[in-house]
């Protein structure tokens, strides 16, 4: 079989996805059971994977819908809870008073806190918090998870504390024939890792620079009364503001401290900019941007996430400080849990899960409730509860109503994560074949040549897309976007780093991202309606990285 014929057949399942989800708008629910079949049996038929092997694959991925579940579950949990204790109410008059600008808030809410939260805990987590949190203040289901999708591109080569750098690219690499190699050159791997890592820092602060303009330009096209690109125009001085208040030490973090700060380091220095200047009115447009009446909004932009504050009313107010704390405490907590060493050992000593599942096929899972970011959502969820003197009925409603919201996502993450993971495992073969990501990425290569530095993102884009992981993209593909630039001559480091920054952007069109963030507000069903969006940010991304691909490597 032609290595043309394997890229076609492995990318068949990725484009029946796109052609049901995006083209003919079916419900995930619905499409992504055939995408699995269609997986399953070019794996057995085409590629020779032992049936042990997609088995245990996909008992692996259902393994791994737990572990997305249980996040999204102490996401709608905490909010749900906060909703009860009336501090919903206090946390959306408090936005409204630093600016009751909707172009404000998203920058504020989904770019700044978005990636303080995702360089804390990574694994679609900022998409999960900020995305009910915008609809409690009053931003529409869809648009709320379309912003919480976009976030999930810059800050996440260094999200959870670092782990696709300090994990995926690492453990992506065969680190002893690398060094070797590196010596051989008089040079040495310390040097190597820190060159990709300032590579991606600095590749992702000047692209990302300009993603906050593309969010509120696309949040005023798609969900303003006018549908104009150019209403999101006028906040462009603050938005580049906001931007390089995160770019700037994020670049300097990654450069100078390595991979485990920079999203952590931009996110907390720039919070404390940004707020403080909008507070002041420092380059905010002189009018005021406000979505139509929600009476008039389509009924395909409403999820089923109901924040009703009018019931709140008879509660007692709660100050903003309080309010805050659940949210301050899960950031802490997530930090913690990611560089104290004896909390991260006592969290992670709960685990249970298969290894060699159905026998020696060398695939296995486990699941770590406790050092999950849903076991520490869950844990701040019943902190709350004393902080906010709830009454135990309160409470026992807020868990049941974020337990119906998981029914629909986890039927359909229950066929797209074990997708995943058959593609992902079908390096181990009878056919003597690459894995069906390799396969894609290694035709690709064979047909741009020289020119391979502007697609290297995209083949880190497409891992993600098929992983929904930049780290599992990393591990997939590093190896491979390595060999590629050595036998072409170019940067090994640099064509590594591309393909880490693209394993970024493509999380902004990973399909069980998007059903995992659109089950936090109740918005499952229409997935292809958001891919259809946010697929326009990722193309930017993309090139953009492409484009300073080919310039980095052709200096180097």
């Amino acid at each position: 079989m032609t290595l043309g014929i394997q890229a076609l057949l492995a990318f068949a399942p990725i484009a029946l996805a796109g052609i049901l989800l995006v083209g003919l708008r079916w419900p995930a629910r619905n499409a992504m059971p055939l995408v699995y079949l269609a997986a399953a049996l070019i794996a057995l038929f085409f590629w020779g994977m032992p049936f042990s092997r997609v088995a245990a694959s996909t008992v692996q991925g259902l393994l791994i819908t737990i572990s997305v579940l249980w996040i999204i579950f102490g996401a709608i949990l905490l909010l749900n809870t906060l909703k009860h204790s009336g501090a919903i109410k206090t946390i959306r008059s408090g936005f409204a008073e630093i600016s009751p600008d909707r172009r404000v808030q998203m920058i504020i809410i989904v770019w700044l806190f978005g990636s303080f939260i995702e360089g804390a805990s990574g694994f679609g987590t900022p998409a999960a918090i900020v995305a009910p949190l915008l609809v409690a203040i009053g931003f529409p289901a869809m648009a709320a998870v379309v912003a919480g999708m976009m976030v999930q591109s810059t800050p996440v080569s260094f999200g959870a504390v670092g782990t696709p750098i300090v994990i995926g690219v690492t453990t992506g690499l065969d680190r002893v024939a690398v060094t070797a190699q590196l010596e051989a050159q008089g040079s040495t791997w310390e040097a190597f890792y820190g060159a990709v890592t300032a590579n991606v820092a600095i590749t992702h602060g000047i692209v990302g620079l300009f993603m906050p303009i593309l969010m509120v330009m696309m949040m005023t096209r798609f969900f303003g009364a006018n549908r104009s690109w150019t209403e999101g125009l006028s906040i462009v001085p603050f938005a580049l503001f906001a931007a390089a208040s995160f770019s700037v030490p994020y670049i300097l973090a990654g450069v100078f401290l390595g991979p485990e700060f920079p999203s952590l380091i931009g996110a907390l220095v720039a919070l404390g900019i940004v707020v403080t200047a909008a507070r002041k009115g420092f380059l905010l447009p002189k009018e005021t941007w406000e979505f139509a009446p929600a009476a008039h909004w389509p009924s395909e932009w409403i999820g089923n996430l109901e924040i009703k504050l009018e019931k709140l009313t008879d509660k007692a107010p709660i100050s903003p400080t309080m309010a805050w704390t659940p949210y301050l405490l899960v950031a802490v907590v997530l930090v913690l849990s990611r560089v104290w060493t004896p909390f991260r050992e006592f969290l992670t000593s709960v685990s249970f899960g298969m290894s060699n599942i159905f026998g020696e096929t060398g695939v296995s899972a486990s699941i770590q409730p406790l050092y999950l970011p849903g076991g520490i959502l869950v844990f701040v969820s019943l902190v709350t509860v004393l902080l906010h003197r709830m009454k135990v009925a309160q409470f026992a409603e807020a868990v049941g109503e974020s337990a119906k919201l998981l029914v629909g996502a986890g039927f359909v993450l229950a066929f797209t994560i074990p997708m995943v993971r058959i593609l992902i495992n079908s390096g181990v073969n009878t056919a003597d074949l690459m894995s069906m990501p390799v396969a894609m990425s290694a035709w690709l290569a064979g047909v741009v040549g020289d020119v391979y530095p502007f697609f290297s993102a995209t083949v880190g884009g497409l891992g993600a897309f098929i992983a929904g992981s930049n780290t599992v993209s990393n591990m997939m593909l590093s190896q491979f976007q390595y060999g590629v630039g050595d036998q072409l001559g170019q940067s090994t480091a640099w064509i590594v780093a591309l393909q880490a920054v693209g394993a970024a952007a493509g999380n902004m069109v990973a399909i069980h991202n998007v059903v995992a963030a659109a089950a936090t507000v109740g918005f499952l069903g229409r997935e292809g309606a958001v891919l259809s969006k946010t697929i326009i940010p990722t193309i930017y991304y993309l090139v953009f990285t492409g484009i300073i691909g080919l310039i980095a490597v052709s200096l180097a």
